[in-house]
């Protein structure tokens, strides 16, 4: 898939003003990072341009800013950056204007240097014409790092893209090379297991898998949703019962593109929503009038590991059921190792993203055992929903 696009093969950085556009947007307490997986993720691309002497300037935002706000100063991000690539950082106290021009200017090849915030100026947001020529001033080239701010078209995310040469970064690369296995030119029996709480935020998702996977697990939330359009009494179960017509419509879709839907056989079933409330598995048409289904059951995990096994490629973004409580979790989590050791003996491709799924990941311990963990929520689903991203359109070959 990057083959159509340019990276940083296609480019002499040496001697270069790069405007390099990463995701700074880690989560601070007390003015510390409190997690630098993002940093730690752009750090290859920052090291890479400045050691082949390149001169590194780095466009972020951070927080949802309204104007100037000293407490959404990328100023601390950049000391934890440095630390991360143990190399100095300089910071301009602007992105635009006099103070970036001249901290740009004072720049040697090699030099790592942090503009302040974009989005203190409003218009990054709108990509406005003249705040994307003041940016492309200051570089030569424009390099994009940062996927998960790709589904936004603003200045600093795809503006710069048409006035500079544009390329990929490594960090968009990968997430590019591993997306475009999971849909684009899978190999195939490909399968999606999508979960969540509710069908609504996920409509456009589903029906643009059933014509792209050979067998979607529905679970979670979402999935009472389905057996409740087909009759199936769920008791005070998560339902969205009004999008019962939606779930018919996607299972006629999927079922004309020959997409085999796997929904619950059994479920983990309490009376409450806590933590270790007493639980039991029942069939679907057991399901008691007050009891609320937590989890998928014995039974629907056999069926989505089976799932697992026939199938070649494997796209994840969601929780099989209410995984941030135990016992709850469980359906979530020997689910999530199955794919995993699939993966660790070379017979699956397993791509994973959105928030909930990392951390559900994460509890399962096999975060590190998928094939590429997408750390992007809104891109990655966006991408899944077969919608074109802005700031990665403006990379492809013109």
């Amino acid at each position: 898939m990057t083959k159509s696009f340019r990276t940083l093969d296609d480019v002499d950085v040496k001697g270069k003003r790069v405007l390099l556009r990463v995701d700074l947007n880690v989560p601070m307490e007390g003015g510390r990072v409190t997690d630098a997986t993002r940093l730690e993720r752009v750090a290859p691309t920052i090291t890479e341009i400045s050691d082949k002497g390149g001169r590194v300037i780095l466009l972020a935002h951070f927080g949802r800013p309204k104007g100037r706000d000293p407490k959404e100063s990328l100023k601390p991000v950049a000391e934890a950056l440095s630390k991360v690539i143990k190399r100095p950082v300089a910071f301009a106290e602007d992105c635009i204007g006099d103070p970036a021009a001249n901290a740009v200017a004072a720049l040697k090849d090699g030099d790592i240097l942090c503009l302040e915030n974009t989005r203190f100026h409003k218009e990054e947001e709108k990509n406005d014409a003249g705040f994307v020529a003041e940016l492309a001033k200051l570089g030569d080239i424009w390099v994009n790092d940062a996927f998960s701010a790709a589904h936004r078209a603003h200045a600093s995310t795809e503006g710069l893209g048409h006035k500079l040469p544009a390329y990929a970064g490594r960090t968009m690369q990968a997430e590019l090379d591993a997306l475009g296995k999971a849909l684009e030119a899978p190999t195939k029996p490909v399968i999606a297991i999508i979960g969540g709480a509710k069908v609504s935020t996920k409509i456009d998702l589903l029906e643009n898998l059933v014509s792209k996977v050979d067998a979607l697990v529905i679970g979670g939330g979402m999935a009472n949703t389905f057996l409740h359009a087909q009759g199936i009494n769920v008791g005070k179960s998560l339902a969205e019962k009004d999008l019962a017509a939606t779930a018919l419509r996607i299972m006629e879709k999927a079922n004309a593109a020959n997409c085999a839907i796997i929904l619950p056989v059994d479920a983990v079933v309490a009376n409450q929503f806590a933590a270790n409330a007493p639980s039991h598995a029942y069939g679907l048409d057991a399901i008691p009038a007050d009891g609320m289904i937590l989890d998928v059951g014995p039974q629907s995990i056999a069926r989505i590991h089976s799932a697992i096994d026939d199938a070649a490629t494997l796209v994840w973004n969601g929780p099989l059921g209410a995984f941030e409580l135990t016992p709850f979790d469980r359906g979530t989590v020997v689910s999530a190792r199955h794919a995993a050791e699939r993966t660790k003996s070379k017979k699956l491709v397993s791509v994973a993203g959105g928030g909930d799924t990392v951390a559900a990941l994460n509890q399962a311990g096999v975060a590190g055992d998928f094939s590429y963990v997408s750390t992007a929520g809104g891109a990655f689903l966006e991408w899944m929903e077969g919608k074109p991203l802005p700031g990665v359109e403006v990379l492809k070959h013109g």
